[in-house]
């Protein structure tokens, strides 16, 4: 079987888009709801935490898998065990992580098109002048609407199979080298607007330490959201790892994607919760808080039309290229295993998404009131959604890294890791090592425990 054929054209292309395979909406839109659920101050510096010495060890390990094997994700691992007379069973770590990765890309997808379709309600004016009521029922209309949801689905899947068509270098590439410096100006100009126009007692909420509202619920939600910022566990730097040089520092790379999303997350809140604070909005309101508090907010503010586009349009950015590096399991697979092109095998990986999140569409209307698993204690009240969301996120992403730190840290020998990182310094090695062995499948345990 051969290995894939795509390479990064340089150290700093690689880095750019696995940076923008995990900056996304997980730091944009998920991170200040889940900060402003738990406590705020706290729950970022147990995330940081989590980042550091629990998702990137994890991202090396799998940057290791990819690398060193050559091979797409489902193939990687076993193909690597087998080099040294173990089992291709080992292929579990990427068949769980890619059945993952597209189980939550099709649903991650479905609430891009929310973003690109309030985007273009800001832009045009729809929810301007709106009463706060007004926009709540707006955004339950909206939801109510299969067919309103399915075009915006369907439109957020053409722009981004369109990009990942045209290939690593001229498409892939191209996109994170625009996207990355798009992001960053627009966020920093939000966050500008909202250090101007808003409260402070919500950058007091969100970065004063308060240890007391540390609890052990508060750290595996910030685990949990470490795992789901840096996509660990969903297969995607297996596949980027799979076109990597040889000279690249995996260390450095990791590190560089963690300090990213800390970097963005943290921005994201003191964009988010000082406005939240002037208009006397909740901040601890859920996922909510993008699609019915902030544009409550949009629409009082001076401006609030500008700056209510501005943020969609970030928000836009923000899932395109992790939705892009969402594809390419399933589509280095296609290309490796069935000898696809390239575009064959992006329209197949948009369809099979585009096929699935149908699923999570309906979830918000005609099938709202339908649990598929009702008959299950866990999953009696869970809609297709829900379902969905919560085995990609709580069990197939724990169990996919927990193999991946028993495979690395305990599995292969350790000769492997001074190889494949041997531009790194030594105490770096073995920090990792130490991490993967030891400290990453405790956390894992507990995560899974915790969602079980």
């Amino acid at each position: 079987m051969s290995s894939t054929s795509g390479r990064w054209s340089s150290w700093f292309a690689f880095n750019l888009a696995a940076v923008g395979a995990s900056v996304g909406l997980g730091s944009i839109w998920r991170f200040p709801y889940l900060a402003g659920t738990n406590g705020g101050s706290t729950f970022l510096l147990v995330f940081i935490l989590a980042c550091v010495a629990i998702a990137t060890p994890l991202l090396v390990a799998e940057f290791i898998i990819g690398r060193r094997s050559r091979q797409s994700p489902p193939e990687a691992a076993g193909h690597l065990a087998t080099t040294f007379g173990y089992s291709r069973s080992w292929n579990w770590i990427g068949v769980l992580g890619t059945i993952a990765c597209v189980l939550i890309i099709s649903s991650y997808t479905v609430i891009a098109g929310w973003v690109i379709a309030y985007a273009w309600k800001c832009a045009s004016g729809q929810i301007m002048g709106l009463s706060r009521p007004e926009i709540a029922e707006h955004f339950s209309g909206f939801l109510a609407s299969p067919w309103q949801l399915g075009f915006w689905h369907l439109l957020f899947l053409v722009i981004v199979g369109w990009i990942s068509a045209r290939g690593l270098n001229r498409g892939v590439e191209i996109a994170n080298k625009v996207r990355a410096p798009g992001l960053l100006i627009l966020l920093l100009a939000l966050v500008g607007y909202a250090l101007v126009q808003g409260d402070v007692r919500g950058l007091t909420f969100a970065f004063q330490p308060d240890l007391s509202k540390l609890s052990a619920d508060l750290v595996l939600a910030a685990i949990g959201q470490a795992f789901y910022a840096t996509g660990v566990g969903m297969a995607i730097m297996l596949a980027y790892g799979a076109y990597v040089p040889n000279n690249v520092s995996l260390v450095r790379s990791a590190l560089l994607i963690s300090a990213s999303i800390v970097t963005v997350s943290v921005l994201a809140t003191a964009m988010v919760f000082p406005l939240v604070f002037q208009y006397g909005l909740n901040p601890a309101q859920g996922p909510d808080l993008v699609f019915n508090v902030l544009p409550t907010a949009f629409v009082e503010m001076p401006a609030g039309q500008l700056v209510g586009t501005l943020f969609f349009l970030l928000l836009v950015l923000a899932a395109l290229t992790p939705t892009i590096a969402g594809l390419e399991p399933v589509v280095a697979w296609l290309q490796q295993r069935r000898g696809y092109s390239r575009p064959k095998a992006v329209f197949c990986s948009v369809a099979i998404v585009w096929g699935l999140g149908l699923g999570s569409v309906l979830s918000f209307n005609v099938w709202k009131d339908w649990h598929p698993l009702a008959w299950t204690s866990l999953f009696q009240h869970k809609t297709v959604f829900d379902v969905v969301d919560f085995v990609s996120s709580n069990i197939l992403l724990p169990v996919g890294a927990l193999l991946t730190c028993a495979f690395i840290g305990w599995r292969l020998p350790a000769s492997l890791g001074e190889q494949e990182l041997a531009v790194d310094a030594p105490i770096l090695r073995r920090c990792c090592r130490i991490l993967l062995a030891f400290i990453c499948p405790v956390a894992i345990c507990a995560v899974l425990i915790a969602a079980l």
